[in-house]
């Protein structure tokens, strides 16, 4: 069997149209044709992404084979894996901005890479990025790298939440930035369980040049009791930045010390 005839049998096995199998390989329906007609055959990745969605190999799906009708058998497993396995869906919005989609989507087994405004995909670049790795603007994945970026590990040009946060402004478990906030955070301005900084670090335990909490190492340090940050006041921990740090940027000095209002 040629495989213009294997692609015809195997799309129709699955009800799907021409319009449906371009979609999802991401061609024109007229190459879908072209291919079914044998007037054109496929490039690699996309005879690799056919293998992949009507789950044989590509061998079996280029190699010509004796004409045979499969039995109900066998297209009933076929049928039955694709069910449970889905291997790709892919969408692109036909509006465009700069000639990226508004929307991309490019999800399923494998790596696949949406490119878009709004992109979702195990890999996503955009915007608003959604994925196991995301890149851009606003980021949200297990790995997420933009201005925004929140994930496992995220890295953010302006802001950083996740478990390994690193950015100007992180946030996480382990945070990494000029103003970190974490369980474990390292800085130059610390907030945390465990509180390491350059200039101020505020936490239960604390090692900065102005070190706040209930253990303390630092040029200077405030001692709270019961690890209450009340038994510290606000004029205190105001005294002592303008001491060490007189020209330290007002916004920063106010909400360090909003802390103990």
């Amino acid at each position: 069997m040629e495989f213009a005839d294997k692609l015809q049998k195997f799309r129709k096995e699955r009800g799907m149209s021409q319009e449906n199998l371009a979609a999802i390989i991401g061609v024109s329906r007229q190459s879908v044709s072209k291919w079914e007609s044998g007037q054109a055959y496929p490039e690699l990745d996309k005879i690799i992404a056919l293998s992949e969605l009507f789950n044989v190999t590509v061998d079996n799906l280029v190699k010509n084979t004796p004409s045979s009708t499969e039995s109900a058998e066998n297209v009933q497993h076929i049928r039955y894996v694709d069910s449970r396995y889905m291997y790709r869906y892919e969408y692109k919005s036909k509006r465009t901005w700069r000639g990226l989609p508004l929307v991309h989507i490019n999800i399923g087994r494998g790596i696949h890479v949406a490119k878009g405004i709004i992109a979702i995909g195990n890999i996503a670049i955009g915007g608003l990025s959604i994925g196991g790795i995301a890149l851009g603007g606003l980021c949200l994945g297990g790995l997420g790298f933009g201005l925004v970026s929140s994930g496992g590990l995220a890295l953010g040009l302006l802001m950083a939440l996740g478990a390994v946060a690193i950015g100007p402004i992180a946030i996480g478990a382990l945070a990494i930035g000029i103003i970190a906030i974490g369980s474990l955070a390292i800085g130059m301005f610390s907030f945390g369980a465990c509180a390491i900084a350059s200039h101020i670090a505020i936490g239960q335990y604390a090692t900065a040049h102005i070190a706040i909490g209930d253990s303390v190492n630092g040029a200077q340090t405030l001692l709270m009791e019961n690890n209450r940050l009340n038994s510290i006041s606000a004029e205190q921990v105001r005294a002592l930045i303008s001491q060490e740090y007189p020209r330290l940027w007002k916004p920063i000095v106010e909400r360090i010390i909003s802390i103990f209002n």
